[in-house]
């Protein structure tokens, strides 16, 4: 059984989501598939949930508020078995494209192309009052089809492409 869950993290106006894997072949899943707007949470150092924020097209890591990114930080320790239990933790971020899985990793662990383009924000303690409001925004969808998701993404992106080219080619 697959399942992803999606959180809304109401901080900033509109609501942005955050999602993660159940474990570890839910997160190998959605380092396969995915998007290259995406931006990749984890506890530094130890096993933790995988979370994901989806930027919107256009945004940089740069856009992102910082409260989308405690946010993010604060359910990635909180979904961490030893993290949760530790204060004055790292938690590092990076683009999905700056993942890197190579023959022999285990399910879940992944490393990364350029480890200057990993970020790291410190989380002193957790915080319930994000946590809990985080929890209850929490949805599960079972079984996604995350590789279908991303190709019709990809689709739509090359459609764009082409339709930018016929432009481009009538100006002439």
């Amino acid at each position: 059984q697959k399942m992803v869950f999606y959180f809304e993290t109401t901080v900033v106006d509109p609501p942005r989501t955050l999602f993660m894997g159940l474990d570890k072949y839910e997160n190998e899943e959605l380092i396969k598939w995915g998007w290259p707007e995406d931006v990749w949470f984890h506890v530094d150092k130890v096993s933790s949930a995988h979370v994901y924020l989806r930027l919107k097209e256009g945004e940089t890591l740069d856009d992102v508020p910082m409260a989308v990114i405690i946010d993010a930080a604060q359910l990635v320790k909180a979904n961490s078995i030893t993290g949760n239990k530790m204060n004055d933790i790292d938690i590092v971020y990076t683009m999905w494209s700056n993942l890197k899985k190579t023959d022999g990793m285990v399910a879940g662990q992944v490393g990364f192309y350029k480890d200057k383009e990993v970020r790291k924000i410190k989380i002193s303690k957790r915080e319930n009052v994000i946590v809990n409001r985080l929890n209850k925004t929490k949805t599960e969808h079972k079984d996604p089809d995350l590789r279908g998701e991303r190709e019709k993404r990809d689709q739509m992106e090359r459609e764009e492409k082409k339709k930018v080219y016929k432009q481009l080619e009538e100006e002439k």
